[in-house]
């Protein structure tokens, strides 16, 4: 599974929007500067999670933008899906929607439950878990091991 350049700077700007959450709207200026993402590429990340109610917007001297919910309520899954679509997919298509034959029949489920671990990761954590360096113990539980920290 790869996690795109637009899903990480998407989560970063929502992260960064959830600790900014009591200051007020952020400019898009404010939130590349602090997380290093490039001001343009930002821009149509944040129109993508404005369409998608993720954030508002707000126009004039003190406008910018801020989350359209508490943090506690968006999963990092959430985030994803607005600006990439479906979490797992395989050549584009969603595992339910595939079907093999023969020796790879058994792929499909394996697909299957590729997709219902990313989910229940993804849909388990909040932007609200990330930005208070709290997550929850399940996920933590899952970086315990020396090997998940390395490429085999």
């Amino acid at each position: 599974m790869r996690i795109s350049a637009r899903a990480d700077y998407a989560v970063r700007a929502a992260l960064q929007l959830a600790a900014s959450a009591g200051d007020g709207p952020l400019k898009a200026e404010a939130i590349a500067d602090a997380q290093d993402i490039p001001h343009k590429f930002l821009e149509g990340i944040l129109n993508d999670m404005r369409r998608g109610g993720l954030v508002l917007s707000q126009r004039g001297g003190n406008g910018g933008y801020r989350l359209a919910k508490p943090a506690a309520s968006i999963s990092i899954a959430d985030v994803i899906r607005i600006v990439d679509g479906p979490l797992v997919s395989v050549r584009g298509v969603r595992p339910p929607d595939l079907s093999y034959t023969g020796a790879a029949e058994s792929l499909l489920p394996l697909w299957i439950a590729l997709r219902s671990n990313v989910r229940e990761i993804l849909e388990g954590v909040s932007l609200a878990d990330v930005a208070a360096s709290d997550l929850p113990a399940d996920v933590s539980a899952l970086t315990d091991t020396p090997d998940a920290w390395t490429n085999p």
